[in-house]
């Protein structure tokens, strides 16, 4: 795991022997333009970075990848059209020598578990110091990994998610208020089974109704 430290023997060695730096290919995908405008400027200041696209929806970063031949997708985990975990394991399927690094403006603990299984291979705080973001995209540019150690020590602490596949599934089809009846036409599930699967997730979660066991496992990031 790395925190706070930034490599730059390489860029050092390279400047005095008068070579220019090799660029790495960056695409930024989030859907807050302020905040990804900021990230773009500082990022553009490191001389071996270069921002080749900048994006506001998750369903736009493959294309974009593909078109510029980015090196490192820099993504955003909430946006539309497609989480930044979601685009993580597309990346995996559809451009595999694409390291991906993931944003996160929120401490839930599932997310880096999430995160490192949808493929990512840097995972820290959007507001982190553009040194550390400028060395996560190196290290993973590199083949390594990049994890901040304060949301590494929050996943640990926070454990495994308790909930099955197919509770995690029908909890989050029944997260924007959708009835059991349109849950199990949805997933193609009996009523019963969709009524058990909830009231499994409900007991997992220590909660006392489905909104509220949501709202946990969205703020633990099983969702």
């Amino acid at each position: 795991m790395h925190c706070n430290v930034r490599n730059d023997t390489a860029l050092t060695l390279k400047r005095d022997a008068g070579e220019e730096p090799t660029l790495i290919k960056i695409v930024l995908a989030d859907d807050e333009h302020l905040v990804r405008g900021a990230i773009a400027a500082l990022l553009g200041l490191e001389e071996d970075l270069e921002i080749v696209a900048e994006v506001g929806r998750g369903d736009e970063v493959a294309d974009a990848v593909l078109r510029y031949g980015a090196a490192v997708a820099v993504l955003d985990i909430e946006m539309p059209g497609a989480t930044g975990l979601e685009v993580a394991a597309q990346l995996g399927r559809s451009a595999p020598d694409c390291g991906v690094v993931i944003l996160t403006s929120f401490g839930r603990p599932g997310y880096l578990r999430r995160a490192l299984s949808a493929g990512a291979r840097g995972f820290l705080a959007k507001d982190a110091p553009v040194d550390q973001l400028a060395g996560a995209v190196r290290r993973v540019h590199e083949g390594g990994r990049y994890i901040d150690t304060d949301l590494a020590a929050a996943a640990m602490a926070g454990g495994e998610s308790p909930l099955t596949d197919r509770e995690t599934e029908v909890l989050r089809a029944a997260s924007d208020g959708a009835t059991v009846t349109r849950i199990a036409a949805a997933l193609h599930l009996t009523e019963g089974t969709v009524r058990n699967y909830l009231s499994n997730a409900i007991g997992k979660t220590g909660a006392d109704n489905r909104m509220s066991a949501i709202r946990t496992a969205q703020d633990m990031g099983w969702l």
